[in-house]
């Protein structure tokens, strides 16, 4: 079964589906190992991850080689974040080949002009609905898989006002996308008002800090949602954990006083899987004995 169709059966079953943020295979691993159903490659942290801020500054070259870690790690299906689609639809054509190539269950596209910006910055700007609607034809065309999860995002409430917003992910459902994303919500009476109004699954992003209020997964669940991603929240406890570690190495000279906070040696090994691969090398690696010569004196 693939992914994606792993992934709309998990969909049209069960409560909501959250999907945590990561960003490279060690994080796939570490999220993937705490029980989620799936995982989301999220394209800010990807970004984040390489140094820069999420304003479409990676290309899609260096997106796929991450993306690809991620999935190769991964043991649940990953919803990827295509931004959108990296230029016209025929851009668009080509990376949702390029991103199923990868193995990924579902991805998401975008209506915001190339280069995008994060959806929770400020001076978002979008391209004309009919062109995105060009853009999400291009995408279920380009599909070798079917039952890859094409996602239709919209940052018009952002740049055009909340009525817009519900009127393109409306006309994004009617153009065939499979779920609708309408970015950055600014009330929880939006939030609610979404899903009673849009006729298409819904995904929502949520985490602490956003232009959107944060709701509990429980209550989005009540309200309608079917995934929702928490795209930053394991890359931004990772940061506090690196920096606290590099501020008492450079003060105490050790990090002794962290130990405690901190994975093992075994377990650090145990996690990126070092056994199974040392029992590979005893298999293939160690070179056999000599065989008894069968030269008669």
């Amino acid at each position: 079964m693939s992914a994606g169709r792993r992934l709309r059966d998990r969909l049209v079953s069960g409560d909501m589906l959250v999907a945590p943020g990561v960003f490279d295979g060690l994080s796939a691993k570490i999220v993937g190992q705490a029980g989620f159903e799936a995982l989301y490659a999220s394209g800010g942290a990807i970004a984040r991850e390489s140094g820069v801020p999420d304003l479409g500054l990676l290309t899609m070259s260096e997106v796929l080689a991450r993306l690809a870690e991620i999935v190769r790690t991964s043991p649940v299906p990953v919803i990827a974040d295509a931004d959108t689609g990296y230029g016209n639809a025929l851009n668009v054509r080509r990376a949702v080949q390029e991103f199923e190539r990868t193995g990924v269950a579902a991805l998401h596209l975008e209506d915001q002009l190339t280069p995008k910006r994060c959806g929770h910055y400020a001076g978002q700007e979008i391209v004309p609905a009919g062109e995105m609607v060009l853009k999400l034809r291009a995408a279920l065309e380009a599909r070798a898989d079917p039952d890859v999860v094409i996602i239709a995002r919209t940052d018009a409430r952002s740049a055009a006002g909340f009525e817009e917003a519900v009127r393109r992910a409306n006309l994004y459902a009617d153009a065939g996308a499979d779920v609708v994303f309408v970015e950055a919500p600014q009330s929880v009476e939006e939030l609610a008002e979404l899903p009673r109004r849009v006729r298409a699954p819904l995904l929502v992003n949520m985490f602490q800090g956003g232009k959107t209020p944060f709701v509990p997964a429980a209550a989005l669940s009540r309200m309608g949602y079917r995934i929702m991603i928490v795209p930053s929240d394991v890359q931004r406890a990772a940061m506090f954990a690196m920096r606290e570690a590099a501020r008492a190495l450079r003060l105490d000279g050790s990090t002794e006083r962290l130990q405690e906070r901190m994975v093992t040696f075994r377990e650090r090994e145990e996690l990126v899987g070092l056994a199974a691969w040392e029992a590979l090398e005893e298999r293939y690696l160690k070179r056999p004995a000599d065989p008894p010569s069968t030269t008669k004196p």
